[in-house]
């Protein structure tokens, strides 16, 4: 075993060399910084408070006194530092180094035996112990100094004093230090030696312009902004200086007797001067530049919406940038056409008072933007007003637009029945004595409800309006009576001009009278594209009504009706897309007449029509046809369950954001109630609006209510019992395919319990992945149970491979996909992947893009378009 000798010793001592000096130095840091932190803090609370220059601020006797005390506590400070201040001797710096070292190392090795010297059994461990001992000697690092003073500055009176000098130094001045010494007598000679007065030029803030110091600054011309804070300071003796100035449209007429001033404030109001007399003076000639009004213009006529949101364009602009504007219409009761329910005076009502928007990024200076809002349901809709648009700078100047005069916009009723309704909601708000005169207008209106009412809960609601009239019209109406009664009427006139029909064909029925009557009445080109869009909407609804209708006649297996199939009419989607395509485009075009014919065509047409199927022979389906458009049907209403989940997230990040796409973003099919399935222009939707839980159309065909994340939970779990009972009659048993298929249901089942359980929780996000997931798993085992099928057929079919699929090649889409056996087309099934498949894709995409290209299409159509890119 190795000894442990005095080089060894000598060795391990010099290696400690390093650190200790580091630490005996961290020490010494230490103890200045807890003795010396006192003087420090006074001496930075003294300089601080010179630098800011209260000494020229407070009394003469108050100066002293702050002197006489900073004098003391410099003092008493240093006197602390001296008798506590002491520098950390070699064995003190060994003392801390040993100790934060394990076992106490150094101390070992500086040891020698007291007893056991002449026992050599003995030595030999002491030996062995020293040499551990320098082993952990050797690992010994620099104590680090404890800095802080907490618990000796209980108060935080270092932080305070820090926090004041950096004060100082960004608002104050060093130069202001040696001002003191011309406080004390004999001093004011010494002033001459540097600066005697200081002073700041501050424009407003909202210019974004710097403070300028006029030190700084040589005599000229001096280019300030309107509203600049003059500040002067001077030092020395009292009356040596003076300072003279024109720039602030006052006169300064100083009392006889008043002592000269040493401090100047003033703002720059006109062109002047600003001149310091006295040693050391200096003037400037100041030209203003003055802090023009804001300008606001009307910079176009208002756009109107289909619905009745207006669109008014303006611009407005400033030399600082605008901060607020406002419009305020008001009734032009000279131009009021006083027919009618308007031969009365009205009431007293307040003007209008709407906000105008400004950027909430970017510069304000100069901009445009557009006033949006709707005045549908205000008393003066569709009346004469005019339009007086404000602006307001940050000095609180305003700027006014010439006022315009216009029809207020409002939303426009194309139904006979509901524009008189309106127009008697009109009456009322103008003035409650035409109430009398309503009840009898509209009792007239509606005298024969049988032949004006679609149904009998809207002539039920009519005629209790009309009582409710009628006895508030004998008894008198108060204000909020009046606002009930116009509320309840307006909610009528929606109900009349849009219906609550839950029958497509009687929905189909009313999108045309609506256009029919806009034709009549003028329309819009805006009004004109929502009634098309309407109509497309109502007439998709009726073709998917119809093809289940004859899905069911097939299946009941009716002899008649499928003897008349060949005799029927038959119409595509393009050739229905193709004439309103047209009628649209002659109403665009003025030709009314042209357009009204043709919309008459295409309602004979319509209501006498069967939409195309497949040929007699090829409807009938085996097991495992249907198991495939069970699936797929489950498949698509879990795209909308999940596109319901995300509209819910969006709503609850950015409320009311959904309020304006409810229609054009619910697909093809979005008419139908949020929730539902997607599909493409061929796709049908088998078994929409059954068990599944999804909302349905309310009473009377009113839209359901917003399903909350229960109501999605209910319906998530609806569809995975279906998916459940699906899979017990799934076919392929026993082959890999269809083992496959299972496996992937059973993915998807677990996706979907999934799914529940966190819309159950209110767990949005982790709801709509695992929709995902569930719909990922059902797209898989839908093509595990295709390949099954195809192999079953030709293990039963050996030879009639080639017939099968010349089948199957009929009945494919013009996109290549194959067709359901009702006829419909399939939007699950994979794209073919011959050639030709490809080619018409290709075309067909081309051609969308080409349209929507085309800037003289409706804009519905080009957004619609645009969406189609966008996903393919």
């Amino acid at each position: 075993m190795a000894t442990f000798t005095p080089n060894d010793m000598r060795r391990s001592m010099d290696a400690l060399r390093r650190p200790l000096r580091l630490t005996r130095l961290g020490m010494a840091a230490e103890r200045a910084v807890q003795t010396l932190w006192p003087l420090m803090t006074v001496l930075l609370l003294v300089l601080a408070a010179l630098m800011l220059g209260l000494h020229e601020s407070l009394p003469l006797e108050v100066v002293w006194l702050g002197m006489a005390l900073a004098a003391l506590g410099v003092l008493g400070a240093l006197a602390f530092a001296v008798l506590r201040l002491r520098l950390p001797s070699r064995e003190e710096a060994l003392e801390r180094l040993d100790a934060s070292l394990p076992g106490r190392p150094i101390r070992a090795l500086l040891d020698d035996a007291a007893i056991g010297q002449a026992d050599p059994a003995s030595m030999a461990v002491w030996r062995a112990h020293k040499q551990r001992m320098a082993e952990r000697t050797a690992t010994a690092r620099p104590v680090p100094a404890d800095l802080r003073v907490a618990r000796r500055d209980p108060y935080a009176l270092r932080y305070v004093a820090v926090l004041a000098f950096m004060v100082a130094l960004v608002f104050g001045s060093v130069w202001r230090v040696g001002t003191v010494a011309g406080m004390a007598p004999g001093g004011a000679g010494t002033l001459a030696e540097g600066p005697v007065w200081e002073g700041w030029a501050e424009p407003p803030r909202y210019t974004g312009k710097p403070t300028l110091y006029l030190n700084d600054l040589d005599e000229g011309d001096l280019y300030l902004p309107e509203g600049t804070l003059i500040t002067l300071r001077l030092y020395g003796e009292v009356g040596a200086l003076d300072v003279n100035q024109s720039v602030s449209g006052r006169a300064e007429v100083p009392a006889e007797d008043a002592a000269p001033r040493t401090a100047h404030d003033f703002t720059v109001l006109q062109n002047g001067e600003i001149a310091v007399s006295g040693p050391g003076g200096r003037s400037w000639n100041v030209v203003m530049l003055p802090d023009a009004a804001p300008h606001v213009e009307v910079v176009g006529p208002p756009q109107v919406e289909a619905l009745g949101e207006m669109r008014l364009p303006f611009a407005a602009r400033d030399d600082y940038g605008v901060e607020a504007g406002e419009a305020r219409i008001t009734l032009d009761l000279v131009s009021v056409d006083r027919r009618y329910g308007l031969t009365v005076d009205p009431e007293p009502r307040p003007e209008i008072v709407v906000p105008l928007p400004t950027p909430i990024t970017g510069s304000r200076d100069q901009f445009e933007e557009n006033l949006i809002a709707d005045f549908s349901k205000h008393p003066w809709a569709n009346l004469p007003v005019t339009v007086s648009l404000s602006v307001l700078d940050a000095a609180e100047q305003s700027g006014m637009a010439p006022p315009a005069e216009m029809v207020l916009p409002g939303r426009r009723f194309f139904d006979p029945l509901a524009a008189a309704v309106i127009e008697m909601r009109r009456d009322l708000l103008w003035s409650r004595t035409n109430a009398a005169r309503m009840s009898q207008v509209l009792r007239a209106v509606s005298w024969r409800p049988e032949e004006i009412f679609r149904n009998q809960t809207t002539a039920l609601r009519m005629r209790k309006l009309i009582d409710r009239l009628e006895v508030h019209a004998r008894y008198g109406i108060a204000e909020d009576v009046q606002e009930d009664l116009a509320e309840d009427l307006w909610s009528l006139a929606i109900e009349l001009e849009e219906g609550v029909l839950a029958d497509a064909l009687e929905r189909m029925r009313r999108a045309q009278d609506r256009l029919s009557e806009a034709m009549k009445n003028g329309a819009t080109d805006e009004e004109i594209a929502e009634l098309m869009d309407e109509l497309r909407r109502a007439t998709e609804e009726y073709m998917r009504q119809l093809q289940r209708q004859q899905a069911q006649e097939r299946q009941g297996g009716d002899p008649q009706q499928q003897g008349q199939q060949g005799e029927t009419m038959q119409m595509t989607q393009d050739d229905l897309q193709r004439m309103m395509d047209r009628i649209q485009e002659l109403m665009e075009q003025g030709r009314m007449a042209e357009a009204e014919q043709a919309l008459k065509e295409l309602q004979q047409l319509m209501e006498n029509m069967r939409v195309t199927e497949g040929q007699p022979g090829q409807n009938g389906q085996n097991p495992g046809e249907q198991a495939m458009e069970g699936l797929s049907e489950t498949l698509r209403e879990q795209q909308g369950l999940s596109d319901q989940a995300f509209r819910d997230l969006q709503e609850q990040f950015n409320p009311g954001a959904n309020a304006g796409e409810s229609q054009g973003n619910e697909g093809r099919n979005g008419g139908q109630g949020r929730g539902q399935s997607h599909e493409g222009q061929n796709g049908q939707g088998q078994g929409q609006g059954q068990a599944d839980g999804r909302n349905q159309p309310g009473e009377n065909g009113q839209p359901g209510a917003e399903p909350s994340e229960g109501d999605l939970a209910d319906r998530q779990q609806a569809l995975r019992e279906e998916l459940d009972r699906q899979q017990s009659e799934l076919p392929g048993q026993g082959t890999a395919e269809g083992e496959a298929a299972r496996d992937a249901l059973d993915r998807a089942g677990r996706a979907m319990d999934d799914a529940e359980q966190s819309l159950r929780q209110g767990d949005l996000p982790g709801a709509i992945d695992d929709q995902a997931q569930a719909m990922e798993a059902l797209r898989e085992g839908i093509r595990s149970l295709g390949e099954a099928m195809a192999q079953q057929e030709q293990e039963r079919q050996p030879g009639q491979g080639t017939v099968e699929s010349d089948r199957r090649a009929d009945a494919r889409d013009p996109l290549g996909r194959e067709q359901g056996g009702n006829g419909n087309s399939s939007s699950d099934g994979p794209l073919a992947l011959d050639e030709d498949g490809y080619d018409r894709a290709r075309r067909l995409l081309d051609e969308i893009r080409r349209r929507s290209g085309e800037t003289d299409r409706p804009e519905v159509e080009r957004d619609y378009l645009n969406r189609l890119l966008d996903r393919f």
